[in-house]
């Protein structure tokens, strides 16, 4: 007997095929179409128990679709797929009142986990509205898988008032997760405060967290509200919460706790109705372990974890983000927008970035004002990133590096090996002897460098030591 009928709607061939072996195969009953109009007839005569629908089809976007399904069976779970694969998509999913968001491409086992979810507890429902906004300023960029389940959980999350504890290296945008969480969650209406506890003197930290009274101590000539009162019915956000003392981690959780405060040197007891969002950098358990953060506050805190992937986990991710940044500095200038060449595009793709994606930012707004074309080559980027990026390079970097080394050659321009990476000045030599049949002299003319030059780079870089000359 089948577990239940799931409707499909997609106009790829491909995709409904792929769906419909893999469900029955897992003992549902699936039915396909190509089309909205379809899959509305279906559900408007009671058919169906789940439906698995792709936003865009030939005849009607699913996200115009959905609330009218909603309408006529509220508690139908509806699965939504999409290949745009963006913040934006999967938070409208959720407001429209979608079951679940799955980027393509997707894994046919946790389709299956979903739809079996979908079954045991249908009706997830939301009644909150997305404000409308251009994808291109969004402020979380990628297409990565890591960053296709980020969307998802924040999706889920901007539904809740629970505390999150946002994790990551610096520079992987802890910041705006937490203004995601806020713009589009049930506080939007409120304040968005945020204070970056390692920034603050130790001895200031309790006051501009709770306030204080009018001479609670030397230089309180007045009473001030702290950040808990600034964020009332909004969202606060604790940055870097591991460099809290601990003698206030205990007033911190006592908020957390019972929701109350007293400003220093206050007495009239505080209600703090603010959603708390913290963030860290460092290993929490191992703080804790070490006697340096409470347990009850990291429990406290620690109701939802969320962490987000370094730039080397998510390279894919390089070229989009080069790309917008480039873009919004030209705009923030008033300048027309630089690209970066595929040589160029291929070297960053290739590296670490220990700075993350504040790093790449900063490294595309100085290639926007010292790049000196409008196609940015590997030559033009700063010379402490390539001095300081010497990591492993990949294939596709190596053939990159191989082709821009053919496009140099052939402006036929002197003096164009100044400048470059090593990675690049190994490739471009190799070109130009295979060029000139290993004449060396005529490589060096090619290059702008004189035979001596040519001859000792030849062997510094490994290139063999045949003079065909």
């Amino acid at each position: 007997m089948a577990k239940g009928t799931v409707l499909i709607a997609d106009d790829d061939t491909a995709i409904r095929t792929v769906l419909n072996q893999a469900l029955a195969r897992a003992g549902y009953l699936p039915r396909a179409t190509s089309n909205a109009a379809t899959l509305w007839r279906w559900i408007a005569q009671g058919e169906g128990e789940v439906v698995i629908t792709d936003v865009i089809m030939p005849d009607e976007n699913a996200f115009d679709l959905i609330p009218r399904i909603k309408k006529l069976r509220p508690d139908l779970p509806i699965i939504v797929m999409s290949a745009q694969n963006t913040l934006m998509t999967a938070l409208t999913a959720a407001e429209k009142g979608a079951y679940e968001y799955l980027p393509k491409p997707f894994d046919l086992s946790e389709v299956i986990a979903v739809v079996g979810r979908a079954l045991a507890e249908p009706g997830r429902k939301t009644s909150r509205a997305v404000p409308e906004q251009d994808t291109d300023q969004l402020p979380l960029i990628g297409r990565s898988s890591a960053m296709q389940e980020i969307y998802r959980v924040l999706a889920r999350l901007t539904q809740t008032d629970l505390t999150v504890m946002i994790t990551g290296e610096s520079g992987t945008g802890k910041e705006l997760v937490a203004r995601v969480l806020h713009d589009y969650g049930k506080r939007k209406t409120g304040p968005f405060v945020a204070v970056n506890m390692a920034a603050i003197p130790r001895e200031l930290i309790e006051s501009d967290l709770f306030g204080h009274e009018k001479g609670s101590f030397t230089g309180a000539q007045n009473r001030a509200p702290g950040r808990f009162e600034q964020a009332e019915g909004g969202t606060l956000f604790l940055d870097e919460i591991g460099d809290m003392p601990a003698e206030l981690q205990t007033r911190l959780l006592r908020v957390l706790s019972d929701g109350t405060f007293y400003r220093v040197g206050g007495h009239q007891p505080m209600r703090a109705t603010v959603r708390v969002i913290a963030a860290t950098h460092q290993d929490l358990e191992a703080r804790v372990r070490d006697g340096q953060f409470r347990d009850d506050l990291f429990h406290r805190l620690n109701v939802i974890r969320l962490r987000l992937p370094s730039l080397r986990e998510r390279r894919e991710d390089i070229p989009l983000l080069a790309r917008y940044f480039l873009a919004k500095s030209a705009r923030d200038l008033g300048v027309e927008p630089k690209r970066l060449s595929d040589a160029a595009m291929g070297y960053l793709s290739a590296q670490d970035f220990p700075g993350n994606v504040r790093q790449l930012e900063n490294l595309c707004h100085w290639l926007t004002v010292m790049a000196p074309t409008q196609v940015i080559e590997a030559g033009d980027l700063p010379q402490d990133f390539r001095d300081g990026n010497a990591a492993a390079v990949s294939a596709d970097w190596v053939a990159a590096l191989a082709a821009e080394a053919d496009r140099v050659l052939a402006k036929g321009e002197s003096g164009i090996m100044d400048g470059f990476t090593r990675s690049f000045e190994k490739t471009l030599i190799a070109k130009a002897l295979a060029r000139t049949g290993g004449r060396r002299i005529e490589a060096a003319t090619l290059l702008g460098i004189g035979r001596n030059t040519i001859t000792r780079k030849i062997q510094e870089l490994g290139l063999g030591d045949k003079d065909a000359d």
